[in-house]
């Protein structure tokens, strides 16, 4: 019976080493007002000690270690803060769908171009395709023209991302929001 061995690495952390937790012989110290220096790691931890503070591993890779003499908790509550508020404003693009058939009426085609114009003014793609079932695929002409039309429908506010072109029994354009200005 043979025995399996499980290798595990571990997953790249965010976490922050805090006074005897800095593994460094010697460490470059930037204090609150600013000043610095490079101090052994048991002076740097006497420093900090001294002004009822923590020292906290600002960057670990530098040659020596950059440390900083400042309140641990303080600076946790204001990274959070800080990544909460980049999550907030990073916007997810999906990718919104409409779809024709080769005799899509008139009232139809603008209905849906509205709705594709609402989903390109929030911000994502937009995919419309023709779909042809049974014989409908003898009028891949019509399908062009529909798909022609909706993208000079919406050409103010969306640039082609891919053209028009067959997908097995559709046909498909992909439109992309325009760059907002300011």
């Amino acid at each position: 019976m043979a025995q399996h061995r499980r290798r595990f690495t571990a997953a790249p952390t965010n976490r922050v080493n805090v006074n005897s937790d800095i593994r460094a012989e010697t460490v470059r110290v930037v204090d609150t007002e600013g000043a610095h220096g490079i101090y052994s790691i048991a002076d740097a931890l006497a420093l900090a000690q001294e002004r009822q503070l923590d020292l906290v591993e600002i960057s670990p890779n530098a040659d020596p270690p950059v440390c900083k003499i400042i309140d641990y908790g303080k600076y946790r509550y204001e990274q959070q803060k800080r990544e909460k508020e980049q999550r907030k404003k990073s916007h997810s693009i999906q990718l919104k769908e409409v779809r024709f058939r080769p005799h899509t009426d008139t009232h139809d085609f603008d209905f849906k171009t509205k709705h594709a114009r609402e989903f390109l003014e929030h911000g994502d793609k937009v995919r419309a395709y023709v779909q042809f079932r049974g014989r409908d695929i003898i009028y891949k002409d019509h399908g062009k023209d529909i798909l022609d039309r909706f993208v000079e429908a919406l050409s103010d506010i969306a640039k082609v991302d891919q053209a028009p072109r067959m997908e097995g029994r559709r046909m498909a354009v992909i439109l992309a929001p325009l760059k907002k200005k300011g």
